[in-house]
């Protein structure tokens, strides 16, 4: 069988993109976007639905909405954008073909026919058991099985990745180590490959306790296997996304990492470590040993959030440095002011570095500390927090990475470009104002999941204060606010893609390159900045650990009010 090695030459990276890759990268990033449009308008009606002033489904409708959303971005939408991201700094970062292609398209296929087949089954209103489907609520068969088929064929996918990086090896098409981002890229895949077998562990018995087989599955066992794949999936994100962030800067700016062994130990850190985070779900449930609890949230936790911190200020300073280089040197700030703000894959991902360090960080911190999570656990606060992780963060960062897989994959010119300049600003105040509201109404003790606050159907009532309704609504506001930024951004993606002016290299060379001189070198090549002269980020890292300090102190002294001692 011969083997298709038919290769552009990138004009404005120097980069070779396979043909094979190319269409893959395609048809998996346009099939996330759709998942993120779906996702997202169910996303909406659960946001107005908590808004008590307008409450616009019924609890049925809310329930399924609420499993649906959780399901298609989640998980749908963010994966099938991370397959797209696997091949790109495979294949393309690494300058070979892709290995078994035939693979890789199996593996699309699986995962779209999981993906409709979960949809099919929540719409059909059998199975509305919200993301975590907890036993023994049990939805129908097809629910299950749509995702075991998704999951097999992600880590199909991934396989595929693993593949092209011995072909890369084989046929030595790089030199030395892989490039950083390609290295983000591998520990995203080996995360990925524990949670797809954590999900297949739980998954495939539930399956067949919904058929009939197994009469019943041990309700803590399902937790704690399950959250190894539930919150384990949201630390394939992690990986994924930091690798992007590292991606646009070296790409926008020619940033490279202040010291590449470092960034790559904070990513190890990620595999030892980080799915050591699921266990914050699990720290109220009295089946579980204290001692498990406490080595989880404390001694093993704290090196995830060490890698975290790492590229914390890696991020930031590699692009201080980087502008700096290029003659911003005036005052602490001037590289921040001079950077391409108008550019929207730069804001993007600015937004998404600080909303995911800020809003995300500090309160996955808080939440995985057993003694605070008494009176966070199960609260609104949980969904405050991950939409800060996987929309403020992720999302963002691949929204902002699409603005250059258009004119760099897919050859075409961005289009409505007036609106791709304030799109990821809507779009980032809108879902920064749900995760802090989500969060102070979590603080305040809003329950996860319930239909409605008022109790207005319940036997015994419950008044929860009065600043609790206001947070919701102005969640609903702000809910509002981030629709609009994701119906423009996918319609300037679906636009772009299918009506926008072909960007081939006598286009290229007639219209200036979207990227920095030397930022395909920056992206493909191993090395680093060598400074630790970067007074703005050390100020803005400063800024972040005052407060985070602050907040925790906070949350410690609301503790300490639970039970007061007199």
């Amino acid at each position: 069988m011969a083997i298709d090695t038919t290769y552009r030459v990138c004009p404005e990276t120097g980069l070779k993109v396979f043909s094979q890759t190319e269409k893959l990268i395609k048809v998996n990033a346009v099939v996330a976007i759709v998942f993120l449009a779906i996702g997202g308008l169910f996303g909406l009606l659960v946001a107005l639905t908590r808004w008590q002033a307008v409450h616009f489904l019924p609890a049925e409708m809310f329930y399924l909405a609420l499993t649906a959303h959780g399901a298609d971005v989640l998980l749908f939408w963010i994966l099938f954008f991370e397959i797209a991201i696997l091949y790109f700094a495979s294949s393309v970062l690494l300058n070979c073909r892709l290995a078994a292609p035939r693979f890789a398209w199996l593996a699309f296929v699986l995962m779209l026919v999981g993906a409709l087949m979960a949809n099919v089954a929540v719409l059909q209103g059998e199975s509305s058991v919200m993301f975590t489907s907890y036993v023994p609520m049990k939805a129908a068969p097809h629910f299950y099985l749509g995702l075991i088929i998704f999951a097999v064929g992600a880590l199909i996918a991934v396989f595929v990745f693993f593949g092209t990086l011995v072909v890369a090896k084989q046929e030595k098409t790089y030199e030395g180590s892989v490039p950083l981002v390609t290295f983000g890229a591998v520990t995203a895949a080996v995360i990925a490959v524990y949670t797809i077998a954590s999900g297949a562990i739980i998954l495939i018995p539930t399956f067949l306790w919904s058929v009939g087989y197994i009469t019943s599955i041990d309700s803590v066992t399902y937790k704690l296997v399950w959250w190894g794949m539930g919150h384990s999936s949201q630390q394939i994100n992690v990986a994924a996304h930091v690798s992007v962030w590292y991606m646009i800067a070296a790409l926008l700016l020619g940033a490279k990492p202040l010291s590449e062994k470092v960034s790559r130990t904070a990513f190890l850190l990620y595999i030892l470590f980080l799915q050591l985070a699921s266990a914050h779900h699990l720290l109220v449930e009295p089946g579980i040993s204290s001692e498990w609890k406490v080595f989880n949230t404390s001694y093993a936790f704290y090196l995830a959030v060490l890698g975290s911190m790492i590229h914390g200020m890696s991020v930031p300073g590699a692009m201080e440095a980087a502008q700096r280089r290029r003659g911003y040197t005036q005052g602490m700030f001037e590289w921040l002011r001079k950077a391409p703000w108008g550019n929207p894959a730069f804001s993007g991902m600015a937004m998404s570095v600080v909303m995911f360090g800020f809003f995300g960080g500090i309160s996955g911190v808080v939440l995985g500390a057993e003694q605070i999570n008494l009176i966070m656990h199960n609260t609104i606060y949980v969904p405050g927090h991950f939409h800060a992780t996987v929309v403020a963060g992720t999302t963002m960062a691949f929204m902002a990475v699409t603005y250059l897989v258009i004119p760099l994959i897919f050859q075409k010119e961005i289009r409505f470009k007036t609106m791709a300049k304030w799109q990821p600003y809507l779009f980032g105040i809108g879902v920064g104002g749900i995760s802090l509201f989500m969060m102070g109404a979590g603080t305040l003790g809003v329950s996860r999941r319930h239909w409605d606050i008022t109790f207005s159907d319940a036997a015994l009532t419950f008044d929860y204060p009065p600043a609790a309704f206001l947070m919701l609504g102005l969640n609903g506001i702000f809910a509002i606010i981030a629709s609009i930024g994701g119906i423009m951004f996918i319609l300037i993606a679906v636009a772009s893609v299918f009506a926008g002016k072909n960007r081939d290299e006598a286009a290229c060379k007639a219209d200036p390159c979207i990227l920095t001189d030397g930022g395909g070198a920056a992206v493909s090549t191993y090395g680093g900045e060598g400074t630790l002269k970067l007074p703005g980020t050390v100020t803005l890292v400063t800024i972040f650990f005052v407060s985070f300090v602050l907040y925790f102190f906070v949350n410690w002294k609301y503790l300490s009010e639970v039970w007061p001692l007199s």
